[in-house]
């Protein structure tokens, strides 16, 4: 291993050097050590205090942030501290026996240093004799949230960066009703990764993964139970079975290929038409500048190459953990790619899930039945609940919220139909309780099918949608930002003791409501909002005079 010297060549502070000290006190991986000694060796003071004076927050996305040295990056020695925080809190929230038999969940993409990450992951827990899933191949993010819902566990550990550069890792966890985990656990589990930042002796021996007894492969029970829980979702299977409709599909260089391929036969549905040059999982994401289908023609070309060349009219694409899913339709009189927004394609899907719940249950009792958006998407299932009788619920924004609200309504014996969000993320039913791309493409492929087979496209249900619930123009967009303190800066700057802008755009803002803090101007004399208050996330939406609604949020690394 490589040791600083005591003397140093190089301006380099007192306090920076016993941060690098610290550092290679804990950490025994080489490449990540000679890092840190590099940059100390290079005199690299800001850099050295910006990984080593602070620590990633842990908070209710889990971690996410680049791979590398440092306390600030994914790295093992990050991953163990977190683990072993994790661990302690199931320990004292669930008990020995519980851990013991009812354990957690372990799953992770094909990035650059996913596996390895998973199996210090379980090397922790088995430390501390949980059972541990750990799958024995990189999975789609859903199949985790599944497996903890399926196995009754405690937990799921997934890591992934979902859609981020392939600079980045992360950690996602979800908790015992297999939904992502929300306050007030996302600070305890924070508060014990703080009491326990030492590695313990056993944590680096990842070789006990392959030895131990509580260690068990759960993918093949997972991709069969996974597809008959997904099989009462496919309501036209004859017709799919007989379809001339074709369809193109990309997992984006990740993980959603043969999981798709498995949902499409559950549905009956031909084999899709592979983007060869990215069907394969690849952490290098070398056909794209950004793995993220959002990113709209540039992430797609290549797909719609594929589909003219075939004569497809449906592109689906999943991201590179396949929970997320991008829609695109050629417009058959000019020849033109039509990329859907996500609040389109939860339009489209929503419309598809009452249709097919009407058609098997007629008389349905709508005090009972429910689909979920959160607050930064679309209207349009308010309205259509208004319309067609059954009961909408909104949501702070992520799917940690909807998968928990979600929960809650099938604990009073209610129906959840759908949920969405606009960063095109989709619910269908219930079997997962989180976004989920594989199952969301069999749906909207076998969709799509009844729609051309009676003369109909995306487009044109669209606009059917559009024409009886309302119609309902979005525009989203967002820019990257490496800074968490820039982000805190750009909110604090717009909520400053309150004094909110009053107008944006030439229009007049009638009320605001700040979710980050727990302010309603439209709700005097307490402002108290309807929805929780999160005050990890940065979300303020305004509302214009003329019936705008004006969302400023953060996501990871997005604002």
């Amino acid at each position: 291993m490589d040791v600083l010297q005591d003397s140093w060549e190089v301006d380099v502070s007192f306090d920076t050097q016993r941060l690098v000290r610290n550092w290679l006190d804990l950490d025994r991986n080489p490449v990540t050590r000679s890092e840190i000694v590099a940059l100390a060796n290079g005199g690299n003071e800001n850099e050295l205090k910006a990984r080593l004076s602070t620590r990633m927050a842990f908070g209710t996305a889990g971690l996410r942030s680049k791979m590398g040295a440092g306390y600030t990056r994914m790295n093992d020695l990050t991953v163990i501290q977190t683990t072993q925080g994790l661990c302690c809190y199931l320990l004292e929230k669930f008990g020995v026996d519980a851990c013991k038999n009812r354990g957690v969940v372990v799953g992770y993409d094909s990035r650059h240093n996913s596996h390895r990450f998973a199996r210090l992951v379980v090397t922790v827990f088995v430390s501390k004799d949980f059972k541990v899933r750990l799958f024995s191949k990189y999975t789609p993010t859903p199949y985790t949230a599944y497996a903890v819902k399926k196995y009754g566990a405690l937990a799921g550990v997934m890591v992934t960066a979902s859609h981020n550069p392939k600079e980045y890792n992360g950690y996602k966890v979800y908790w015992d009703n297999g939904a992502q985990i929300i306050p007030p656990l996302d600070s305890g589990i924070a508060a014990s990764i703080e009491g326990n930042l030492r590695p313990w002796a056993t944590s680096w021996d990842d070789g006990v993964v392959d030895r131990h007894p509580n260690v068990v492969d759960p993918l093949h029970d997972i991709i069969r139970s996974y597809g008959e829980d997904l099989r009462p979702s496919c309501s036209k299977y004859e017709m799919n079975k007989t379809t001339s409709l074709r369809f193109t599909y990309t997992p984006m260089h990740g993980v959603g290929a043969e999981a798709v391929k498995d949902a499409f036969k559950v549905f009956g549905l031909p084999d899709y038409i592979p983007v060869a040059e990215q069907i394969d999982a690849d952490p290098e994401f070398p056909t794209v500048k950004y793995p993220n289908p959002e990113e709209g023609e540039g992430a797609l070309l290549l797909a719609m190459k594929e589909a003219d060349r075939h004569g497809s009219c449906i592109i689906l694409a999943t991201d590179p953990d396949a929970d997320r899913l991008a829609v695109a339709e050629r417009d058959q009189s000019s020849g033109h790619w039509r990329i859907f927004t996500g609040n389109e394609v939860g339009t489209l899907l929503g419309w598809w899930a009452f249709t097919t719940y009407k058609e098997r249950r007629p008389h349905f009792d709508g005090s009972k039945v429910h689909m979920l958006a959160s607050t930064v998407s679309s209207k349009l299932l308010k309205s259509m609940a208004e319309v067609e009788g059954f009961q909408f619920q909104e949501t702070l924004t992520g799917f940690k919220w909807m998968g928990n609200v979600s929960f809650q309504l099938l604990q009073k014996g209610h129906e959840v139909l759908f949920a969405f969000e606009e960063a095109i993320g989709y619910m269908f039913g219930t079997s997962v309780l989180d976004k989920d791309g594989v199952s969301a493409a069999a749906v909207m492929a076998e969709c799509a099918v009844w729609l051309y087979a009676n003369g109909k496209t995306f487009a044109s249900q669209l606009e059917a949608c559009y024409q009886r619930y309302g119609r309902f123009v979005s525009e989203v967009s967002y820019f990257i930002c490496e800074s968490k303190e820039t982000i805190r800066e750009l909110f604090h700057n717009l909520r400053a003791e309150k004094k909110y802008p009053t107008t944006c755009g030439g229009e007049k803002i009638i009320s605001v409501v700040d979710l980050t803090v727990g302010y309603d101007s439209s709700r005097p004399p307490h402002f108290q909002p309807v929805l929780p208050v999160d005050s990890d996330s940065q979300m303020i939406q305004f509302v214009l005079d003329s019936c705008i609604f004006f969302h400023l949020a953060h996501s990871g690394d997005r604002a």
